[in-house]
């Protein structure tokens, strides 16, 4: 193979690449954190409505992303995929097309539209996200150079998700109506916009795995409807492939454990601030950039937590500080402090006029900041935690069956990410329907608004604890993929036994194989 240190990734190649994750992370907050609040209040949808464009939005999912993933992995023998590359066509044929996310967020217009229009992106976001997401495990097999573009995508990402919960508030004060749709409609307009220019920098700025002297010699062949039809059947038989790894089975469940506590969390939070704290956009929008900047800060110290003592220390401090904010919300629930509604109208007023003028109560401040700081603290990390050993889990794919398969396990993935977060955002949804909460009433009912405040305090904690359980048990990390290398270097040279009864004990625990099966043996 062409040695990989002629191409060795530097700073710019780690934060070229991450800033791509304003596709994946930036938008995926717009959408979480905004959407149904946008459905509910300015297109005249209920809960549960607004809610079903995500579960619908995910079935025409579970075809196109492990689609996508199968195609660019067999893109490499084809004439595309070796002048343009079997990665990066997908990103190009979607630069043009990101835009359209701002067509999402017209308001005043059916349910259909807003399907179509939501289907359509969905399609352009997979374009991206798939392929966007194999290129560290292209571009090299260190272990801390991968962990230097997981910590650039975080960051990236939390960044992302900054600019999209405070970029309401700059959109108010610039053009005014702090409870207007066209916020939303100019936010997805610029967001767009920005999506298209850091997928460019992505392709400007990262490389494919070279080509192997054999790769060189083989004549691309064309594709035929015959094998073109029997793609599904090859896909998911991929897809159900994977889940025989045990690590990644591990890594999934601490990836959901973080992720669908979040989507529950954003799905009722802004609701939560409307109705029980009687906030508006402006306000909800100060609280989601404090989350959001709190993230940040969050993601910089899981880095060097995760390297020194291991992604499972990580996720208990995670899960500690985020439940410690959701339990203050319960708390202030119950408290209702007296005059709070007309304190933070106050607060409002002195925000929109782009002052503030006179003293704000230590009640409100805590209230509106406090909570959210530590909700942002755990959040951060748990963003982190699964995608710190994400890139490695090919490798562990490699030892047992001897290929390497990064398209398939973004694809994977990509699919099990939008799949969670469809039935998290769903059954969000149709549970605060179910509730009796009425979309566009100033007041709710009190079996409303308990139902709206279990689903955002009990719900992430019991998905938080379930995905902590796995966590104790997950052993990938820096030292034991040492030991997976090397046990790949033997494997491909034709070994048969571990070096040692320790690294084959360590590369067994990864992989749930036995030895003996290992490198494809065990099919």
């Amino acid at each position: 193979m062409a040695d990989q240190k002629i191409r060795k990734a530097g700073p710019l190649n780690y934060w070229a690449w991450g800033s791509g994750d304003l596709v994946g992370a930036g938008i995926t907050a717009v959408t979480s954190g905004w959407m149904i609040y946008f459905y509910t209040t300015f297109c005249g949808l209920g809960a549960a409505s607004a809610s079903s464009l995500f579960a619908i939005s995910r079935f025409f999912d579970a075809f196109t992303c492990p689609l996508i993933g199968y195609i660019s992995d067999n893109l490499r023998n084809t004439w595309v995929g070796r002048k343009i590359g079997r990665r990066k066509i997908f990103l190009i044929i979607a630069i043009p097309l990101l835009p359209s996310f701002a067509l999402m967020w017209v308001s005043g217009q059916t349910y259909l539209y807003y399907l179509c229009t939501y289907l359509f992106f969905e399609l352009i976001y997979n374009f991206v996200l798939i392929p966007w997401e194999t290129f560290p495990a292209e571009m090299t097999k260190d272990y801390r150079q991968k962990a230097k573009f997981a910590g650039a995508r975080i960051l990236c990402a939390q960044a992302s998700a900054v600019l999209a919960s405070y970029l309401p508030t700059l959109i108010i004060n610039h053009f005014g109506g702090k409870d207007s749709p066209d916020t939303f409609l100019i936010n997805g307009a610029i967001f767009g916009a920005l999506a298209s220019l850091v997928i460019l920098i992505s392709v400007l700025f990262t490389w494919e795995r070279p080509y192997t002297d054999d790769e060189k010699l083989v004549k691309p062949e064309p594709l035929d409807i015959g094998r073109a039809l029997m793609i599904p059947v090859k896909i998911f038989g991929d897809l159900f492939s994977t889940l025989r790894i045990r690590a990644f089975r591990q890594h999934l469940c601490i990836y959901l454990g973080g992720y669908i506590s979040q989507d529950i969390f954003n799905g009722a939070f802004a609701l939560f601030v409307a109705s029980v704290m009687m906030g508006s956009t402006l306000i909800i929008s100060q609280m989601m950039t404090t989350m959001y900047i709190i993230q940040f800060i969050s993601v910089m110290i899981a880095i060097r937590v995760v390297l020194r003592a291991g992604p499972s220390r990580a996720y208990s401090f995670a899960i500690t500080a985020f439940i410690i904010g959701c339990l203050l919300y319960l708390g202030f629930y119950f408290a209702r402090p007296a005059g709070f509604g007309d304190a933070i109208h106050s607060v409002e007023k002195n925000i929109f006029g782009g002052a503030l003028n006179g003293a704000i109560s230590p009640t409100v401040i805590f209230w509106l900041f406090v909570p959210v700081m530590f909700a942002g603290l755990g959040r951060g990390t748990l963003n982190f935690v699964p995608w710190s050993v994400y890139n490695y889990l090919p490798d562990v794919d490699e030892a047992v069956t001897g290929q390497r398969r990064e398209g398939i396990f973004a694809g994977v993935m990509t699919l099990v990410r939008k799949l969670s977060q469809a039935v998290a955002i769903a059954g969000t949804g149709w549970a605060i329907s179910a509730g009796g909460f009425v979309s566009g009433a100033k007041t709710q009912s009190p079996e409303a608004l308990h139902t709206l405040v279990l689903i955002l305090v009990v719900g992430p904690i019991v998905v938080m604890l379930l995905g902590f359980l796995v966590a104790l048990s997950f052993k990938l990390n820096g030292k034991t993929h040492a030991v997976l290398m090397d046990e790949i270097d033997r494997l491909r040279g034709g070994a048969t036994e571990p070096a040692t009864p320790e690294s084959g004990a360590i590369v067994e625990d990864l992989t749930g194989w036995k030895y003996s099966q290992l490198w494809g043996r065990g099919r």
